[in-house]
């Protein structure tokens, strides 16, 4: 057995090197680029985004618009805003963060346009529930079933080793910091798990929106009390960060010097793995927001990159440059990120340990709807319960299974669903940009009246 996931192991990381090589990561920020600048530029208005968020809307959907805003971030913001923030600054050195906001930043435009299509091309299965998705905008708007099946296969990989991923994470977590068996912490985290998605969509979009706040609000404080306890060097790192980002000398990384051609790869792919712009998770939940035209509810989920990956990714990475033993060679990952937060006086393993637990937990529970929608798609909604089961006996697994694999093989996965995306928003592209046209003076305006 441990031979064949060897070799299964080899293999996908033959296949992902070549995946999430050049070719895609270039194709995923060149789409960003491209409906940035055929979008006017849509970064320009986050802040009317935000204020949108938060404005009740009475119209057809399953969960408000701030329901569906935080389902999205508690999919997107988890162990890969810490960890993987961590792995991108000592494998690309300080010049990943750059091209990390880089990647964001054109990753917000791709973002608007997922989402938009999503409610564009909704519709009610039989249950009656309002969906929607890549899997329904690629069939009803390409008539491409099997591009549809395709991305649909893919979620259900991604989300089956997600939540195997992010129950092993709070274990390790809870194990490290206070000796509490995996075993035991699955047993909780199965518990939690089956309480929220038993209740369906509405259930895991109030969760969200209760913690949503406190775990960002909690992480954040913690991360500027570190900042400002090391600001006499801001200056220094912010020049170490762009110099690395642009030099083809090397410039020392975690374990040999790094050049831009290693800060471009690590930044970018840590940055789109973060905020999952273009990998068509986060349409899946804008469709059941409660919003009265595409567009609105295309900048309300595209605010969530600006969270993600411009505040708590950047807030992360100045956090490790300052304060974190990232040249050493000797840290990485986890280990790295704790040895920073022992620098909080008195609570700062419960910081670390309390930021990951919840944040894998609150992407755990959101990727939980992505799968089932993706199920119920192949399979209808016979079997929905059968799933919730499956559901909570991988979060309960995963809490005391080796990682590495689970790991692998949910790269592989999202590639499955990034590429029929991708095609999706090249094909409906004008799709995008007629619907814009049509709603965004309305709805600026209604920002500007809040």
């Amino acid at each position: 057995m441990t031979e064949t996931i060897t070799i299964l192991q080899s293999c996908l990381d033959a296949i992902n090197a070549f995946l999430w090589g050049v070719p895609m990561l270039c194709l995923l920020v060149g789409l960003g680029i491209y409906l940035t600048i055929k979008l006017n530029f849509i970064q320009k208005y986050i802040v009317k985004a935000i204020k949108l968020s938060v404005v009740p809307d009475d119209s057809e959907g399953m969960v408000s618009n701030m329901g569906s805003f935080a389902v999205a971030m508690a999919a997107t913001v988890g162990t890969g805003n810490i960890i993987g923030v961590s792995t991108a600054i000592v494998s690309g050195g300080p010049g990943a963060l750059f091209w990390m906001i880089f990647a964001g930043f054109f990753g917000i435009a791709t973002k608007y346009g997922e989402c938009l299509l999503a409610v564009k091309y909704r519709v009610r299965n039989k249950k009656g529930e309002i969906v929607g998705g890549p899997m329904y905008y690629i069939r009803k708007g390409l008539k491409m079933k099997f591009l549809a099946v395709l991305f649909c296969i893919g979620t259900l990989i991604m989300g089956c080793s997600d939540t195997m991923i992010q129950s092993n994470s709070i274990s390790e977590t809870l194990k490290a910091t206070y000796a509490i068996s995996p075993l035991i912490s699955g047993f909780f985290i199965a518990g939690f798990t089956g309480i929220v998605i038993i209740g369906g969509v509405k259930k895991i979009a109030s969760v969200s929106e209760l913690l949503i706040p406190i775990m960002v609000g909690f992480y954040l404080i913690s991360c500027f009390y570190i900042i400002v306890a090391h600001v006499s060097a801001l200056p220094a790192v912010v020049a170490l960060i762009f110099k690395s980002a642009f030099s083809f000398k090397a410039v020392a990384g975690g374990v040999t010097g790094v050049t831009i051609k290693e800060a471009i790869r690590y930044g970018i792919s840590r940055g789109l793995f973060s905020n999952e712009a273009g990998q068509g998770s986060a349409p899946i939940v804008a469709a059941a927001a409660k919003t009265r035209n595409p567009v609105r509810q295309g900048l309300i989920a595209s605010s969530a990159v600006f969270w993600d990956t411009i505040i708590i990714c950047t807030t992360t990475g100045l956090t490790i440059l300052l304060a974190g033993d990232w040249q050493s060679g000797t840290k990485f990952g986890a280990s790295l990120v704790s040895d920073m937060f022992k620098q909080i006086p008195y609570v700062g393993p419960f910081a670390l340990s309390f930021s990951l637990s919840i944040f894998a937990f609150t992407t755990l529970v959101a990727w939980y709807y992505y799968t089932e929608k993706a199920f119920e798609y192949l399979f209808g909604s016979f079997y929905d319960t059968f799933f919730k089961f499956v559901w909570v006996g991988g979060s309960f697994v995963g809490s005391f299974v080796a990682a590495k694999f689970i790991w692998t093989l949910g790269d592989f996965s999202i590639a499955l669903m990034a590429i029929p995306n991708i095609i999706a928003l090249i094909l409906l592209r004008k799709s995008i940009f007629n619907t814009t046209k049509r709603f965004l003076k309305s709805e600026l305006e209604a920002a500007d009246n809040l």
